[in-house]
Formats: structure tokens, sequence, C-alpha cells
């Protein structure tokens, strides 16, 4: 792939994983959730809104790992990838969840911008995985739960 070929496909990969498109961001969706909201459940849901950003940092995370290091070790599925069911935080708890999702975000980001790193061409590990494939993993992965974390809101009366 030539260099302006590969900087285009960067720059709309990292714009689906970055900008609303489509939908609100997962940092618009986050946004100014009350503290008192971050621990409920909604009936009929299993899971918190915190639940579900939990889950999603610590996806990314594996995504971001097994990236960057072919000896990563997935977390055991699924429990390893989500918070014990009755698992709650606090407002400190909230923003360290968020900034980790920001922080492992842009190492990503600049994951995709390093030139040494081939977008399609399979990691010499796993079972065919491409940096090009985790990075629409990981926009498909939090757009899905993202909606979901509206919806929880909607549910909870603090989404309009």
């Amino acid at each position: 792939m030539d260099q302006k070929t590969r900087a285009a496909l960067v720059k709309e990969l990292v714009s689906l994983l970055t900008e609303a498109n489509a939908h609100v961001t997962f940092k618009q969706a986050c946004a100014d959730v009350p503290v008192a909201l971050l621990n409920e459940k909604a009936p009929g849901l299993p899971y918190t809104i915190w639940q579900l950003a939990e889950h999603l940092r610590i996806a990314q995370l594996d995504i971001l790992e097994f990236s960057c290091n072919p000896a990563h070790e997935s977390p055991e599925w699924p429990a390893g990838y989500w918070p014990a069911p009755d698992a709650t935080v606090d407002e400190a708890g909230w923003q360290a969840t968020l900034a980790a999702i920001r922080h492992d975000q842009a190492k990503f980001v600049a994951l995709l911008h390093d030139e040494s790193k081939e977008l399609l061409v399979p990691f010499a590990h796993g079972t065919g995985q491409t940096l090009l494939r985790e990075a629409l993993l990981i926009a498909d992965h939090n757009a899905y739960h993202t909606g979901q974390i509206i919806l929880l809101r909607r549910l909870l009366g603090d989404w309009e």
C-alpha cells in the first residue's frame, strides 16, 4: 500500500475511533453522568453504566495489547472482560475508567500512525488478525456498547 493510501485509510480509521460520524462518541455518551446513576441497573438489564464502560476499557486494552505484544495473553472469556455483576464504582473510579479508555485509545491511534506497522499484513501471532481488523473491532465494539450506555441512560431518565 502506498503512503498516500495508507495515510487516507489511517485518517478514516482514526475518525471512526474518535469522532461522532453517524452517532455520538463514547465521550459524549458518558458526559455528565450523575454519580448516583453509575451503579444503577434498569429493569431487565444485567449491567450498569459503569460496568459497560469498564467492559469497554478491558476489551480495548486487550485489543491494544494483542496488537502490540505477541506474548500478550487475553483474559478468560467472558468473565475476564466484565467487572463482577455486583461491582460498583465511585466518582474517582469512574474517572479512572474514562481516563484509561482515553489513554488506551490514544495509544492505539498512535499505533495506527506508526508507518512501520502494516495495516493489512496478519500479525505473526494470532489467527490471521491484522491491525486494520483490530481497529475495526475496537470501533464496532465501542459503538455497540456506547449505544447501550445511551439506552441505559434513557431508561434511567438521564438522556433526552
